[in-house]
């Protein structure tokens, strides 16, 4: 995994880009614990590892928003960026779906596909990202977004 950095006019050109899956990281209780702490969100199929045993689930599920907070990290390791970037900055999401929920122990990775990148001027550009978060050795991912951000060059 690598990230690619690219002249500025060749930017656009990176609509349609796949990028090879991020590396595989856990999500273990003491992160959906602390989590949980940050956001106020206790529900016990977070927490309460002996009630979520009782569930469907079998066990604790980590929050869908956690899942989400993690595309920074999991998209870390790889990503086209234009040459001379000083920053980049989250613009939004334009769809995001919490498919299949991440139980407390399993790793999760990312598979990102540049679905466009506009130009808004000379010093900047809108990259939108199609982010899969699969689940090792589960068939259905935990998340699906499209994710904006902005590359501002300097």
């Amino acid at each position: 995994m690598a990230l690619t950095m690219v002249k500025p006019e060749e930017m656009e050109a990176q609509a349609g880009t796949k990028l090879p899956p991020g590396e595989w990281f856990e999500i273990d209780q003491e992160r959906i614990n602390t989590f949980a702490d940050c956001t106020e969100d206790h529900q016990f199929i977070h927490i309460d590892e002996a009630a979520a045993a009782q569930t469907p689930f079998g066990g604790t599920i980590a929050h869908g928003f956690l899942t989400l907070s993690l595309l920074t990290k999991l998209c870390s390791e790889n990503g086209v960026y234009p040459e001379g970037i000083v920053m980049g900055v989250n613009y939004g999401l334009d769809k995001v779906r919490f498919l299949n929920p991440v139980r407390a122990g399993k790793r999760v990775r990312a598979h990102t596909e540049i679905m466009s990148v506009d130009r808004k001027d000379a010093n900047r550009f809108l990259v939108k990202q199609a982010v899969t978060v699969e689940i090792e050795g589960e068939d259905t991912p935990a998340v699906y977004a499209e994710w904006l951000g902005m590359s501002i060059i300097g």
